[in-house]
């Protein structure tokens, strides 16, 4: 399977038209290639749900995550 990351720009003017993202993935599949838009976010916060704009990092989340599990002894 072959896969990359193009920018819209560079597509044909159809295929731009129809597209609402800046950049899309593509990728092949037995013979089937398939353009998936990618959505970008502007937040600086990587994380989704209730945690978005919680102001920790992923490290910090996942290793709070793990005590949280520590404390109820899994």
């Amino acid at each position: 399977m072959t896969e990359m990351v193009l920018n819209t720009n560079t597509l044909p003017e159809p295929l731009f038209r129809m597209i609402n993202a800046e950049k899309v993935k593509v990728n092949e599949v037995n013979g089937i290639i398939n353009l998936i838009p990618i959505m970008e976010s502007n937040s600086d916060c990587p994380l989704l749900g209730i945690a978005t704009d919680c102001g920790f990092t992923v490290d910090e989340f996942l290793a709070r995550k793990h005590e949280e599990k520590v404390l109820e002894g899994e």
